[in-house]
């Protein structure tokens, strides 16, 4: 993961994602990514759950 924390605190999920951050192109080269967990990953402390984020913006916003 990349610029994501992910918390799970009494069965809610808190996902922090510094949107200051730029991790660079995405693979067309038409968007910035902010944040990436790089595909499903498993959620913290609870079985049989994943998640996917990908955060990002227009190139040249």
């Amino acid at each position: 993961m990349k610029n994501v924390e992910i918390k799970v605190e009494h069965g809610k999920m808190t996902i922090t994602v510094d949107l200051t951050q730029e991790i660079g192109p995405s693979a067309s080269g038409k968007n910035v990514i902010i944040a990436t967990t790089g595909g499903n990953v498993d959620v913290p402390g609870i079985d049989d759950t994943k998640i996917g984020l990908n955060v990002y913006r227009k190139k040249g916003k």
